[in-house]
């Protein structure tokens, strides 16, 4: 019985030290929700982006993709996000997606500009790029890499 005891109080050391160890992560890994005003861009292309993805500037995360939607009259993807309240973003900033590395994964990569008025609430970004495409990238170099050859 006393072993039983024994067992059980380790057990549940190692429960709360797991517990413990998620609980720092996820404080640590900023992945909680932003909370500020909404912002949409329209892309030709969003590929790669999910929602829950971060939305950053200078490298910082200033907010975070709530929804894609496909505009039905324009077949461009609207990129909704929430930006932190504190980041104030002139009307002529531009958005970007970019790759956060080879293997994957997208975030939205915003450029403030120069414009001395600010988006507002449900403010649109005009000034927007759509992501480059690795696969078309190698394709080109290939094929391009190709018809050198053929003129020699």
């Amino acid at each position: 019985m006393r072993r039983n005891a024994f067992e059980t109080v380790i057990g549940a050391l190692v429960i709360a030290a797991a517990v413990g160890f998620v609980v720092y992560s996820y404080d640590k890994a900023d992945i909680g929700s932003v909370t500020g005003y909404p912002v949409i861009a329209r892309f030709d292309r969003v590929d790669g982006l999910k929602e829950g993805a971060d939305v950053k500037m200078s490298g910082i995360r200033v907010g975070q993709i709530k929804s894609l939607t496909l505009e039905s009259d324009t077949y461009l993807g609207v990129v909704t996000m929430q930006i932190d309240e504190a980041i104030k973003l002139p009307d002529d900033s531009s958005a970007e997606i970019m790759s956060e590395s080879l293997l994957g994964g997208r975030f939205l990569a915003l450029t403030p500009g120069a414009s001395e008025k600010y988006l507002g609430d449900s403010g649109e970004i005009r000034y927007t790029q759509s992501p480059v495409s690795l696969e078309q990238l190698i394709g080109k170099f290939i094929f391009s890499g190709a018809d050198g050859d053929k003129s020699k």
